[in-house]
């Protein structure tokens, strides 16, 4: 295999550029949502400024497992769509909290994930997408998650990195050292210097 050549300092910029306009495009996107929301690999959360003077009982609030609703009653819908991946509907929940900020108070909504290994490109279907590609897990994050996931999480990190770099997964190398470790063990049989091949 070549040897990859490092990116020249124009390259280097212009992907810089590249990857500055994409984010700005997308915090426009989402700067026209009626709510903004965070997620780690495990849950969303989701907030929707409403006037102060509304109580729980003056919204009308739907979590099922692959759809969200959220109005004032007898208004339209703030969101209401389709996730993107399913939620575990016991694990979430919403609140009204009272905010230091106009206008006054805030729906605060927690979606707990099924799939606890895949990025949303949005809350509900309708909306922007972003680019999932992009996101990079903070490490501190990975703590938070069971042993298993967290190995899945960091294989699928390391072979990202190995694939950007143009080297082989991890699957490749576990292949290629059986490979080896099999050549090594057997080196009369896998002595393929005389084959006439075709």
């Amino acid at each position: 295999m070549a040897d990859e050549k490092p990116p020249t300092p124009a390259e280097t910029a212009a992907r810089e550029q590249e990857e500055k306009d994409r984010k700005a495009r997308e915090d426009a996107e989402q700067a026209q949502l009626p709510y903004k929301w965070t997620q780690t690999i495990r849950d969303v959360d989701v907030t929707i400024p409403v006037p102060g003077n509304l109580k729980g009982r003056d919204l009308d609030v739907v979590l099922a497992k692959d759809k969200i609703k959220v109005a004032v009653k007898g208004q339209e819908a703030i969101i209401e769509g389709q996730f993107p991946h399913p939620i575990l509907t016991d694990e979430s929940s919403w609140t009204l909290e009272t905010t230091p900020t106009p206008p006054g108070k805030e729906i605060a909504i927690h979606l707990d994930k099924i799939n606890k290994m895949n990025w949303w490109p949005h809350v509900v279907t309708t909306a922007p997408k972003i680019d999932v590609s992009k996101i990079t897990p903070e490490n501190s994050n990975l703590g938070d998650l069971d042993g298993q996931t967290r190995a899945m999480v960091e294989k699928m990190m390391y072979d990202q990195r190995q694939k950007e770099m143009g080297k082989p997964s991890s699957e490749e190398q576990k292949k290629m050292e059986i490979l080896s470790k099999f050549q090594a063990e057997h080196p009369v049989e896998m002595d393929f210097s005389n084959a006439q091949i075709g």
